[in-house]
């Protein structure tokens, strides 16, 4: 168990588990699909993975991922995901489940008093009250001149509402002040971002005079705010960010993903825009998949949070759709893009919008539709970006030719669908108006360079899918999952049985558990084994073999159980019977007489055992 636990009574642990559906967490960060067996998947949010090894059981309200060995409970999956204690967690979830946390007090002393809420949660709940704040001060006299902003860029005040718009007031310290008399401290505001000592040494407002978006993440919690310059005597930059705080990471930040994540895990496609007022163009003009990043360029940690959401994977292929301005910063921003482009399995395409508007503008200047008919008439990056690549080069000379082919090709290599790279060859000699074998050479000789990166990788060990593994890994699975069932008949069959090093680690780890006829399953159970286990490996394996599917079409029954532990017996019976022949094989049976009788007499036994084994587990697993 987690090591404060004790200080939550054990049985309101126990009730927000029950009251937890481990679905609706992750799906608050992951697209989960289903797997089959009544499990779910999803691409991890722990690591970076293009096919999906994340599982999630909802029967017994457990995850775990193949990939990276990442598992537990919902209380687990916070912890991880969003960087909270143990108590941090349970105390979100007992508020979504209306539940109230009990305390244990120590016999004969004064009630211990409530933990304090960790550093996460007060730094959210500061930005909570800073985004109300901020919002109010929106309709103040002072507010005027981003109230005309937002008016000038299409945006009434259900828009303003709708996102949350606010003003930071001409004031040095008014929300520091209003923040303090709610209880917040002068650490929290500084290390939240939004006050910063001044050299007189009092506390001062990040933001002043400037118009506010709050920044959410995926569970739709302010974590920091994106601020646009107002006035002309304001010296600071256009746009000012929060600073990196403890909660506010930009290279992990969408701004618009709490508003868009359900339509794009629905609609299977995901609108990278540039900017906020874009993004909210976006989603009023009836493309609510948009999203921006926030101070900082697309990169690998966005790509993460968006594929999960697409569950962009080998057998699904939703689409990412870049929008920028046609002019040269956009064009670079464009082929930057396609760089990153390979960690998309989904097919990525490119908008560019006439004149050079970005989508607000554009919205503007045309209307919705216009915003949508930009979108739908979107081209595959990889075409954009061969036709930007060929362009830098004078196709009227040989050098010309030649050097745009040798830039152009490795980019047909890295096309991920290799049906369509013989037609892009094709396509790429004709702009170029050569003929195709140099350029198939060309593109067969980057794409040797990218095959030999990919040999890198190690091979699985075969022994791990070898079938006695595989009655090891069941019996197991049905003592976390099924304990009720498996009950005495597999603790009587002890951690000798297992040829696999972890695997007899886990069998051991059950026995110190306290033993299968001792459990009533689910995931406090499931947690008990985990905490057994001496080493990381065997937790890493109970988190995996709890949630992994039976080799079982309907239900678990008495019967399957004992089919399963005479054929893991079985086993380990044959490998006793090899390695007991090949010793009497090796003795002189004159020499060594009575050594040979002794040998053979235990040989015929165990196989005696191993026919009776074999009759039990008559039938396929």
């Amino acid at each position: 168990m987690y090591a404060v636990a004790g200080r939550v009574k054990d049985e309101d642990i126990a009730l927000v588990r029950d009251r937890t559906s481990i679905v609706d967490v992750i799906s608050e960060t992951v697209t989960l699909r289903s797997a089959g067996g009544g499990n779910l998947k999803g691409l991890c949010p722990f690591h970076d993975e293009k096919t999906p090894s994340f599982n999630v059981s909802p029967a017994r309200n457990v995850y775990f991922c193949h990939g990276c060995g990442q598992g537990g409970d919902a209380i687990k999956f916070l912890m991880d995901a969003e960087h909270l204690s143990f108590i941090e967690s349970l105390e979100r979830l007992a508020g979504k489940a209306g539940l109230q946390l009990r305390y244990d007090t120590e016999t004969g002393a004064a009630p211990a008093p409530r933990p304090q809420t960790g550093q996460r949660q007060r730094l959210i709940a500061a930005h909570a009250a800073a985004v109300d704040f901020y919002r109010d001060q929106l309709s103040s006299p002072g507010a005027r001149k981003a109230r005309e902003f937002l008016a000038e860029r299409g945006f009434g005040r259900d828009a303003a509402e709708k996102y949350g718009c606010g003003f930071a007031p001409d004031s040095w310290d008014a929300l520091s002040k209003h923040l303090r008399l709610k209880g917040f401290t002068a650490e929290e505001l500084t290390a939240a971002g939004l006050s910063k000592p001044a050299r007189s040494g009092s506390l001062i407002d990040r933001f002043r005079r400037r118009l506010l978006w709050p920044i959410r993440d995926l569970s739709g919690d302010a974590i920091g705010f994106g601020a646009r310059k107002l006035f002309d005597d304001d010296d600071g930059p256009k746009y000012l960010n929060t600073p990196e705080s403890p909660i506010y990471k930009k290279s992990h930040v969408l701004y618009g993903i709490d508003h868009a994540k359900r339509e794009i895990a629905k609609r299977g496609r995901a609108v990278i825009v540039e900017g906020y007022t874009d993004v909210m163009a976006c989603h009023e003009a009836g493309e609510p998949t948009a999203v921006a990043t926030c101070g900082t360029a697309f990169g690998v940690d966005h790509i993460q949070v968006l594929r999960r959401l697409l569950m962009d994977s080998d057998s699904f292929t939703g689409e990412i759709i870049y929008t920028f301005d046609g002019d040269a910063a956009g064009q670079k921003a464009a082929l930057r893009a396609f760089e990153e482009d390979q960690r998309f399995v989904g097919r990525t395409f490119i908008a560019v919008s006439p004149g050079n508007m970005d989508p607000c503008e554009l919205r503007l200047a045309r209307g919705d539709l216009a915003v949508r008919d930009m979108i739908a008439g979107r081209e595959p990056l990889v075409d954009f970006a061969l036709r930007q690549t060929i362009a830098r080069f004078d196709l009227d000379t040989v050098e010309g030719r030649v050097e745009a082919m040798r830039r152009a090709a490795p980019l047909v290599a890295k096309i991920k669908d290799r049906e369509k790279r013989p037609e892009y060859a094709r396509k790429l000699a004709g702009d170029l108006g050569m003929d195709l074998d140099p350029v198939q050479r060309a593109v067969n000789n980057a794409l040797r360079g990218e095959a030999a990166e990919q040999q890198r990788a190690p091979r699985a060990q075969a022994a791990a899918d070898s079938p006695q593994r595989l009655v090891e890994r069941e019996a197991l699975k049905l003592a976390l999952q099924e304990p009720v069932l498996a009950g005495p008949m597999f603790d009587a069959v002890g951690p000798e049985n297992y040829g696999d090093q972890v695997l007899q680690s886990v069998r051991e780890a059950v026995a110190q558990a306290g033993g299968v006829s001792s459990a009533t399953g689910g995931v406090v159970w499931i947690e008990k084994v985990r905490d057994a286990c001496a080493d990381m490996g065997g937790q890493m394996l109970v988190g995996e073999l709890s949630v992994e599917p039976l080799y079982v079409d309907g239900a678990v029954d008495p019967r399957y159980v004992q089919v399963t532990l005479a054929r893991l017996q079985g086993g380990a019976l044959a490998t006793r019977i090899r390695d007991l022949k090949s010793r009497v094989q090796r003795l002189n049976p004159v020499a060594n007489r009575d050594q040979y009788m002794i040998l053979a007499g235990e040989l015929i036994s165990l196989e005696q055992q191993a026919r009776a084994l074999r009759e039990q587990a008559a039938g396929e697993l």
